[in-house]
């Protein structure tokens, strides 16, 4: 699924846009499937506000994003959220992990929704990433790191055809990096995916084919 962007100008940034240079605002770009594109994002340049409208749940923004033949943000959202399911996932900044539920919990709830992959595969990731100790425990009892690495987990149990990134990696070490990082690379070769990483700086974390300065 290709996605294209063309001349999106989020409201908040309006007036920064307008004055400035931008490899992607106000600019026509298309991303293809299997692509590895880095977005390299200045803080108050919209780093976050891109990964959110790429991922349609943000819509205050002038121009057109579309998903393949889907154009957003005028898409039925019963459609949207269908082809969230099947064609996009998210590792947000924020991360978002439901602290009530453990850590199992939180990848289970999104891996039933499609059932892409067996509870054992999701098992040897948590271990593989270092957290089979942790399958256990609360959402709110894991520190950011641990939290950041079942996030990047429960991004990788549905089918997709982009895996968006933003700051994937900013609670971690360099150990535990590296661990998730040969997690994502295998899952998204597997899908045959493209991705997208937004982060402020400079990175080697993937073999990119694409730089984009936001």
């Amino acid at each position: 699924m290709q996605l294209t962007l063309e001349g999106i100008i989020p409201v908040p940034l309006r007036e920064k846009v307008s004055t400035g240079k931008s490899g992607l605002w106000n600019s026509k770009v298309s991303f293809n499937k299997g692509e590895h594109i880095f977005v390299q994002a200045p803080s108050g340049t919209g780093k976050t506000t891109l990964i959110h409208i790429l991922y349609g749940i943000r819509t205050d923004y002038s121009g057109s994003l579309q998903w393949g033949n889907h154009k957003l943000p005028s898409t039925d959202k019963e459609l949207l959220a269908t082809l969230r399911t099947n064609n996009l996932s998210v590792i947000f900044q924020d991360l978002r992990l439901f602290p009530e539920l453990t850590a199992w919990e939180n990848i289970e709830i999104k891996r039933k929704l499609t059932n892409t992959i067996s509870s054992e595969v999701a098992a040897q990731w948590l271990e593989q990433v270092g957290l089979k100790d942790k399958k256990d425990s609360l959402g709110s009892t894991l520190s950011y790191g641990e939290q950041q690495r079942i996030a990047i987990i429960r991004a990788l149990v549905q089918p997709f055809d982009w895996l968006l990134m933003d700051e994937p990696f900013s609670h971690l070490d360099h150990a535990n990096t590296n661990k998730c990082i040969a997690l994502i690379q295998s899952v998204v070769a597997q899908q045959k995916a493209g991705m997208i990483l937004a982060d402020l700086d400079e990175n080697n974390y993937f073999s990119y084919t694409k730089t984009v300065l936001l």
